[in-house]
């Protein structure tokens, strides 16, 4: 996987709260027959489910004639069976119709759906819901005067039986499509992730989930009572096996319904719980999958813009770092930064290729660059590996600084062993140049030159001058790397034993002599001599 891609593999084992839904990498059409399938099963088992509900109350619970008679037989095993089966039938092919037209869109895995098609999308599930309350109604209005021909006293069982029913299979069944339809919600919501939410909040859910399982049982309840104060045929022992029949529905359903309420609402928390911790582990390539239509989806897509700020700042914050090098970019955001500097004891290796006119002006410009990244490379690798930094680039020279603005206990040692490992990987380097290398240690200003508008991080000082005339002694030197007395003696007794010191030279610009010091074991000299 490629650093700038995010993942939602790592969330669970399906990024839209249920293994029911699916693995992310499913395939579109398996994805489309999967969500058409919950749909049609989740809605057949909830009206199923509110047929034996209404059959279980109208026949035993609620108070009134009874309906196990001879006279009843055709009404209860011929009229009642066809209009429910056949109402069955009807909403399944209308629920498939309208979910096929609608989803179509959503069988091509690459393809965005237009604002029509997301607007239909999002009013899906109140669509079914709509036709459920419709064939519900509709037996209402069939079944009711049919009974009523029989014995008048039939209305207000079958009436309060239907509706309760009614009520609780158009609240499942909202639910259930909500459910179902999370991979394609996922979609529509990523195409427009500033489209208002649409579908119920979390406490519309929290609303529905109390007239479901508490409200319309209790309300039951109470219609009972009122019915059987107003003389309704009742006795004490049926009214008692009504109460203790829906009191029980209450507790049991009602408990039921919360539990799938909060496992629905946990779910959005959970991913984004779980990302979190990738994050804090330092990946940010993680992704919340966005399914969730209520403000638990906004807190999904919130976090997801969060992470997308933090990769682009940690985007900047490593460019920025490439440009400056990491540890003047840690410093920078660590504190305020400021024009000046600080005075510290520091080393400078400083770094130039032998012969780069000539090379620039026989080679094309390509082939030049390529050369330096090249060069470039070792020399960074090495100077990093050693605890220095790179200051900047000068066309083919380089500055490398010990001890700011990272402090090192042994920065002059550091620096005598970057220029000699460079000087090693160098001379053993498939390459056709060579570079002269300088080393000085001492006391130096570190810190931020040139205007508030704009400025960069540089170390000013007697030692960065030095390093830069030793490099330009080292060029004609043939051990390629020069460093001065003053700056074996700074350096610890580990390293100071790799270097031997000879003579004494003024440099370019000074007025007293400096001592040279060079590797005592060369590995290489440019044309001269084999390794020892």
């Amino acid at each position: 996987m490629a650093d700038d891609q995010v993942s939602t593999d790592a969330l669970g084992p399906s990024p839209w709260g249920s293994r029911l839904l699916g693995p992310a990498e499913e395939q579109a059409w398996m994805q489309r027959l999967r969500v058409q399938t919950l749909l049609t099963v989740g809605l057949t088992v909830a009206n199923l489910t509110g047929m034996a509900v209404a059959t279980l109350l109208i026949t035993f619970v609620l108070p009134g004639p009874p309906l196990l008679t001879r006279a009843m037989v055709p009404l209860n095993f011929i009229a009642a069976p066809l209009y429910s089966f056949t109402a069955l039938a009807v909403g399944l092919w209308w629920g498939s119709v309208v979910g096929l037209r609608t989803l179509r869109w959503s069988r091509e895995p690459d393809r965005v759906p237009t604002i029509p098609e997301q607007a239909a999308t999002a009013a899906l599930p109140r669509k079914l819901v709509f036709s459920q309350a419709l064939l519900w109604l509709g037996g209402l209005l069939v079944l009711t005067p049919l009974y009523a021909r029989v014995d008048l006293s039939f209305v207000p069982k079958l009436v309060l039986g239907i509706v309760f029913s009614a009520i609780v299979v158009c609240a499942n069944s909202y639910l259930i499509a909500e459910f179902a339809l999370r991979p394609i919600t996922a979609r529509v919501l990523e195409a427009a992730p500033s489209r208002p939410r649409r579908g119920l909040g979390l406490f519309g859910r929290t609303v529905v989930v109390w007239v479901l399982g508490t409200g319309v049982p209790v309300a039951l309840i109470m219609s009972v009572a009122v019915l059987a104060l107003a003389g309704w045929q009742a006795d004490r022992q049926r009214l008692g096996i009504a109460v203790l029949a829906l009191g029980g529905a209450t507790l049991v359903f009602g408990l039921l319904l919360m539990m799938l309420t909060l496992s629905a609402a946990v779910a959005p928390i959970r991913a984004v719980r779980t990302a979190m911790r990738r994050v804090e582990e330092g990946d940010l390539r993680v992704a919340v999958t966005v399914y969730d239509g209520t403000e638990l989806g906004e807190l999904q897509s919130g976090f997801n813009h969060m992470l997308t700020g933090l990769r682009e700042r940690e985007k900047m914050r490593d460019l920025f770092g490439r440009h400056v090098g990491h540890d003047v970019a840690e410093v920078a955001l660590a504190r305020d930064p400021e024009l000046g500097g600080t005075e510290c004891e520091a080393a400078a290796l400083f770094i130039d290729i032998i012969g780069s006119t000539t090379m620039t002006a026989t080679r094309p410009a390509a082939e030049v660059v390529a050369i330096l990244n090249d060069f470039f490379t070792l020399v960074v690798d090495e100077v990093e590996r050693c605890g220095g930094l790179i200051n900047k680039f000068e066309g083919d020279a380089a500055l490398a600084v010990f001890g700011t603005p990272a402090p090192h206990s042994d920065a002059a040692g550091a620096a005598l062993m970057a220029a000699r490992s460079i000087r090693r990987r160098l001379a053993y380097a498939a390459t056709e140049f060579d570079a002269g290398i300088g080393v000085a240690a001492g006391r130096v200003i570190a810190g931020n030159v040139g205007s508030h508008r704009r400025y960069e991080f540089t170390v000013i000082g007697d030692a960065v001058n030095e390093a830069a005339r030793l490099c330009e002694l080292a060029k004609n030197d043939e051990m390629r790397v020069l460093t001065s007395a003053t700056t074996i003696a700074a350096a610890g007794t580990r390293e100071q034993i790799h270097w031997r010191l000879g003579e004494s030279v003024t440099l370019r610009g000074r007025t007293r002599p400096t001592r040279l010091a060079r590797p005592r074991v060369p590995d290489r000299v440019s044309g001269v001599g084999t390794p020892r």
